[in-house]
């Protein structure tokens, strides 16, 4: 149960990330701003995708 649990989770978080990175990409912010949050969320996996989520570019 453990090994389905944890492969579950880790495929939500995988998503999350990849949906992040297009947001970014797309978004209208300056280069700058999106490599910095686009390394963030990488560096970051947890605390990164989060402060995306409050503060990110729009």
């Amino acid at each position: 149960m453990q090994i389905e649990v944890t492969g579950i989770l880790g495929l939500i978080h995988l998503i999350l990330t990849i949906y992040a990175i297009v947001k970014i990409v797309g978004s209208s912010a300056g280069t700058g701003s999106k490599v910095l949050w686009i390394v963030l969320v990488i560096l970051l996996p947890v605390l990164g995708l989060i402060l995306w989520f409050l503060f990110g570019p729009s």
